[in-house]
């Protein structure tokens, strides 16, 4: 346990809005955060970060990467909302012994599954809501080794899955492929697909098909660790190939200058909302 003081400059999750996942802004009349580690209740929490959203029993329901203070590691926390504007913080829904962060939610056929990062496992780790949203059990291992911020997404008949193999210097990108969730999963011929680039290795949220495209998010860590998040344009995506480029208008989110994204921001999770309406979870770090 540590009794050092809370960090002043805490990441928070804030909720953007946007006619589609490339072009969100802060909602008018929300005031900046919809969670900060004040919400949390049951565990003395350093920050909140990475959040995902997932529509389910019509709800939204928020999970998202707590800070435990004492512990120094990463906890899984859940928040639920009608509207996805008004959020009730409900506790950690998934702690080990290693630190989580990152916990990429999605559902396939009738279940739940979440796919957190999970260095100090040595494998990124799949969990399945049993029930959900509250408990989380772990039914594989997707990848050997240690895999910061592992993005997996359906695709063409395909999984696929991002990740950072330099969880230190943010600066490569791997790229593996399975047939079925469960796995065998294999590193893509073409990966690792950057090295030593730190302004657009590290995956920085949910990849997101849109208008016939499909979109990749990545952290800008150039100047600094969760500077920004620059979005790319996936133009080929095969068993044997991969190539990408940039959109006009990236980066797409910023550090604002002052409040609670005031230095830097590393994460979004788009999902649409209604016919020419998405909403998306981001976060911030305080200057």
């Amino acid at each position: 346990m540590t009794n050092s003081p809370l960090p002043d400059d805490p990441w928070s999750i804030g909720l953007y809005a946007g006619p589609g996942p490339l072009a969100v802004a802060p909602l008018p009349g929300l005031a900046g955060t919809v969670m900060t580690r004040d919400q949390v209740s049951d565990v003395p929490a350093a920050f909140v970060a990475d959040p995902f959203l997932i529509r389910h029993g019509g709800l939204w329901h928020l999970f998202f990467e707590v800070l435990h203070h004492g512990r120094r590691m990463g906890e899984v926390g859940w928040a639920h909302s009608p509207d996805a504007i008004a959020w009730t913080y409900g506790g950690i829904v998934l702690r080990e012994p290693f630190h989580l962060s990152y916990p990429c939610v999605f559902d396939h056929g009738p279940a739940v599954y979440m796919v957190p990062e999970t260095l100090g496992a040595g494998a990124v780790r799949l969990y399945r809501a049993n029930p959900f949203p509250a408990r989380w059990v772990h039914v594989a291992d997707l990848v050997k080794g240690s895999l910061a911020d592992p993005t997996p997404f359906l695709f063409d008949g395909c999984w696929w899955m991002f990740g950072c193999p330099a969880p230190s210097s943010h600066d490569m990108l791997t790229l593996f492929c399975a047939d079925d969730l469960f796995g065998p999963w294999h590193e893509h011929p073409a990966s690792p697909l950057i090295v030593g680039d730190r302004t657009r290795a590290r995956p920085a949220g949910r990849v997101v098909a849109w208008e016939g495209g499909l979109y990749r998010f990545a952290q800008d860590c150039a100047r600094r660790y969760g500077g920004g998040v620059r979005a790319f344009s996936v133009t080929r995506l095969t068993r044997t190939a991969y190539a990408e480029e940039e959109i006009s208008g990236s980066p797409i989110l910023e550090a604002s200058g002052a409040g609670w994204n005031g230095k830097g921001m590393h994460h979004i999770d788009a999902q649409p909302l209604a016919p020419g309406r998405w909403i998306a979870a981001v976060d911030g770090i305080r200057l």
